[in-house]
């Protein structure tokens, strides 16, 4: 992806043939922080969001002008079992594929989830990270306390869409 390239946000419904790809970068990245998670429950969680005729769940896709697949975002319900003392919806599974990141793609895909958010008429979201609460204060988001998630220490963060 050249520094110039732009990309486009479509909801995971409109990008069908690119779930299995996200589902295998999602598990590579974060199956540490899930007890019994498989990339076919990823996939599976994906199709989930492309079919509900609901706010939640949501996936966005990002693809570049030329179709390549570059990242995603989604927002649940519950985002780890570990939390469920914590009330949803939530941000999860923010990706950029590695090559794609420093351009504003992050951040581009938050901006849009807590968009989708505001016009469902949801009055808050929670995300859960092991190491960027620097990037998600940076996009409004307030710590709100720490936790743990299959034994890992991460900061749980809220903000009001």
């Amino acid at each position: 992806m050249s520094a110039g390239a732009r990309w486009r946000l479509v909801l995971a419904g409109e990008a069908l043939d690119w779930l299995p790809t996200l589902a295998r970068w999602h598990h590579a990245e974060w199956a540490g922080l899930y007890a019994d998670w498989s990339e076919e429950r990823a996939l599976a969680e994906l199709l989930e969001a492309a079919r509900a005729e609901s706010p939640v769940p949501t996936t966005l896709v990002a693809l570049a002008d030329d179709g390549a697949l570059l990242g995603s975002v989604s927002l649940v319900a519950e985002d780890s079992p570990d939390l469920r003392a914590f009330e949803g919806p939530w941000l999860a599974s923010l990706f950029v594929r590695p090559d794609a990141r420093g351009r504003g793609l992050g951040e581009a895909l938050v901006r849009a989830l807590v968009d989708h958010a505001a016009r469902a008429g949801l009055t808050h979201l929670r995300l859960f990270t092991p190491q960027h609460r620097a990037f998600y204060e940076r996009l409004g988001w307030v710590y709100e306390a720490p936790a743990r998630s299959a034994g890992q220490s991460v900061d749980v963060l809220t903000r009001v869409p």
